[in-house]
């Protein structure tokens, strides 16, 4: 399924009303309740992913959405579908409540295994990123839309570094590679980074789950860019029991030599 503009900006409509709702908790004080796996849980996560799910089911019907957010009831049948809009509605919600900024929202068309069209929409500063792989990725911004591309990984690598996930195999992949400006990143956001051409390596050692990295992952594949798992296949979606990712690295540049950093 081609995501035409008209759906596209349907999605794009949607993900800026849940952010509307997700910055209205935000500029109040707000509990914070933790998942079974310890993970932070706010009224904003959960106002979002009722804006989307409901938003997204009006305009597909025919499409499933599986939420972060979703019983788990409702995640239990995702194997039987071959395409489902695949949401996380409030990703970072760590940086949320350190009030940073660096949170957003992920919405992702998944086609068979593959992340066809993504979608990020960063409540703060009210920016969104978009793209599908073989077709190009934009930034849009009061309106207009910016073609983005990935920077050539010249001079010192721009290697991002999340705020809240920074773990010893990733320093040590760093000083690996030597010559580089780390760049402190929360959430998604890293994968637009690299769209644009402000961060060229996001490795990621350790879990995330699949809504975290599909919309991000269309969008850097729309630029030309790759996020592959240590033997160098692309992520995959939806075809395993389990919806946790292993390590993977996100670049632009295709070119550079991050075999010889894993070795």
């Amino acid at each position: 399924m081609r995501v035409d503009a008209g759906l596209r900006d349907g999605v794009a409509a949607l993900a800026q009303q849940a952010a509307q709702r997700i910055l209205a908790v935000y500029a109040d004080v707000f509990d914070v309740t933790r998942k079974d796996d310890a993970s932070p849980l706010t009224e904003a996560d959960l106002a979002s992913h009722r804006c989307i799910v409901a938003g997204l089911a009006a305009l597909t019907p025919d499409i499933p959405v599986l939420s972060e957010e979703s019983p788990d009831a409702h995640k239990a049948r995702r194997r039987d579908w071959q395409r489902l809009w695949l949401v996380d509605p409030l990703d970072g919600t760590r940086e949320f409540v350190k009030r940073n900024g660096e949170f957003c929202i992920c919405i992702a068309l998944i086609e068979g295994d593959a992340a066809v069209f993504g979608l990020v929409q960063q409540p703060v500063s009210g920016l969104l990123w978009f793209g599908a792989p073989g077709h190009g990725a934009w930034r849009r911004e009061d309106g207009v839309d910016v073609p983005l591309h990935y920077r050539r990984g010249d001079g010192p690598l721009r290697v991002a570094a999340s705020r809240s996930h920074r773990d010893a195999r990733t320093q040590a992949l760093i000083d690996r590679i030597g010559d580089v400006d780390t760049v402190p990143c929360g959430s998604a956001l890293k994968f637009c980074r690299i769209a644009e051409g402000a961060i060229d390596l996001y490795p990621r050692f350790g879990p995330t789950s699949e809504w975290d990295t599909a919309a991000g992952q269309a969008i850097v594949e729309g630029v030309g860019g790759m996020v592959v798992d240590p033997r160098g296949r692309p992520l995959r979606y939806n075809r395993r029991e389990t919806l946790l990712n292993g390590d993977f690295m996100a670049m632009g540049d295709p070119a550079l030599p991050w075999r010889e950093w894993l070795e």
